[in-house]
């Protein structure tokens, strides 16, 4: 009778061999395929990790949990990185981890002012609407699509807590003025690293500055698990914070199937509950369910192997667009970033000049016409957006930028699954439409 290792052995290797027959089978068509902005890479190794993982059946957190978000803290030199179901949710758990009586004096109150940029994903403003706080939009940069720095003085208030943005597209922010500007008015950062997984300033990667950082695992996404997230940090008492309300609000910490980990399971007395109440089911705080499973887990160990050659791949093939489309600098702004910044970028953003003869919607359906994918710069102007009309908020100044943004800012991919001929007829597509239309 066979012992399940090495059934599970057999199971592995027809993983393996259905993985070659499928990829055997990809092949790029001119005119036919699309070139997409996006999407998962990956090879046999994730999907034996994730049968490997079923076959335990272990629905929620387990063995491989614990394996990425040991192996995400040490990558990104930090103490902590805790799994959720989705950057969206890593984004919300930070925010509202801020909230917490762990947070000190300093926790964040109905009422008051984040700080955040006035471009971007919806999810990077949301949390700090969802927890009744007011978001101050500041403008951003052409050419680097982050917040301008310079404004963030003007958008300061009495009632300013924290700053909560995003390194745009796998660009860094500006982070020496943005930490000077935290220190000097004592305010929480929070890092949306969603679409910047690797990304560096000045030596250092970007995901350390803050008091938190977040993390998207989509597929669309440097590495993928899926839908899926994190939220890192290197301060004990906001692990706990985030902890708690990623696991429905519960003050207990026992990972899943653990118990008495605090060594007192009966012995506490908090709120207005008897002593004794059992540990496991006292709630601290107002929280969610956010937490990924072991399947998703185990793709993303695998996933964290590939990392640095996503990342390099991802900047060859910005390279190679941006070498070609240099010589469309009188039609496009470039992208820029600073001298102290080294992108893992996500995408690759173009802005139209005013005088470039053409909307941005006529490239764009060229584009797409011809397969190639394009998006635009996610919700462009925020304040503009349906959802926010009703929400209450300041803007710093008219937000000139954003709305440029949101009018004539698109983007196309460089994500490692582009091969060299992929790009080639993307670029191809570019001079087709330019040759026509440029002035």
């Amino acid at each position: 009778m066979a012992d399940e290792k090495k059934l599970r052995g057999e199971i592995f290797e027809r993983v393996k061999q259905i993985y070659e027959l499928r990829k055997a089978k990809e092949k790029f068509v001119e005119g036919k395929s699309r070139v997409q902005y996006a999407g998962r890479v990956y090879n046999e190794k994730e999907m034996i990790s994730l049968v490997d993982s079923s076959l335990d059946f272990w629905l929620t957190a387990g063995r491989y949990a614990q394996e990425f978000e040991g192996k995400l803290a040490a990558y990104f030199g930090l103490k902590y990185a805790l799994l959720v179901n989705s950057g969206s949710s890593a984004n919300l758990v930070a925010l509202s981890a801020l909230t917490s009586k762990r947070a000190g004096e300093r926790a964040l109150r109905k009422g008051e002012e984040v700080i955040t940029v006035a471009t971007g994903f919806p999810t990077t403003v949301n949390p700090i609407v969802q927890n009744c706080m007011v978001p101050v939009f500041v403008d951003a940069e052409l050419g680097t699509y982050n917040i301008d720095a310079s404004r963030l003085e003007e958008a300061v208030s009495e009632k300013t807590r924290a700053i909560m943005i995003a390194h745009t597209l796998g660009n860094p922010f500006d982070v020496d003025a943005v930490l000077k500007f935290a220190k000097k008015h004592n305010l929480f950062l929070i890092e949306d690293c969603c679409d910047a997984l690797g990304a560096e300033y000045d030596g250092r990667k970007v995901g350390t500055f803050g008091n938190f950082s977040t993390l998207s695992f989509y597929p669309a996404h440097h590495i993928t698990t899926g839908e899926g997230g994190a939220v890192l940090t290197d301060q004990p008492e906001l692990k706990l914070a985030a902890e708690s309300f990623r696991d429905w609000g519960r003050d207990c910490w026992c990972p899943p199937g653990k118990q008495n980990t605090c060594g007192k399971r009966f012995r506490w007395k908090l709120g207005e509950l008897p002593f004794g109440y059992d540990h496991k089911y006292i709630y601290s705080h107002v929280g969610y369910n956010l937490k990924a499973t072991d399947m998703q887990a185990a793709i993303g160990v695998e996933q964290l192997k590939k990392l640095p050659e996503f990342i390099k791949a991802r900047r060859e093939n910005f390279a190679k667009i941006e070498g070609h489309m240099k010589q469309y600098e009188d039609v496009f702004i470039l992208p820029k970033a600073l001298s102290k910044a080294r992108p893992s970028p996500f995408g690759f953003p173009l802005t139209l000049r005013k005088e470039a003869g053409f909307k941005r919607s006529e490239i764009i359906e060229y584009l797409e016409g011809k397969g190639v994918a394009t998006r635009l710069l996610f919700g462009g102007n925020l304040t503009k957006q349906p959802a926010y009309q009703k929400v209450e908020y300041r803007k710093v100044g008219e937000l000139e930028n954003a709305d440029r943004i949101m009018n004539d800012t698109f983007w196309v991919g460089v994500y490692p699954g582009l091969t060299d001929e992929m790009i080639e007829y993307m670029l191809a597509a570019f001079d087709e439409f330019l040759k026509k239309r440029r002035k």
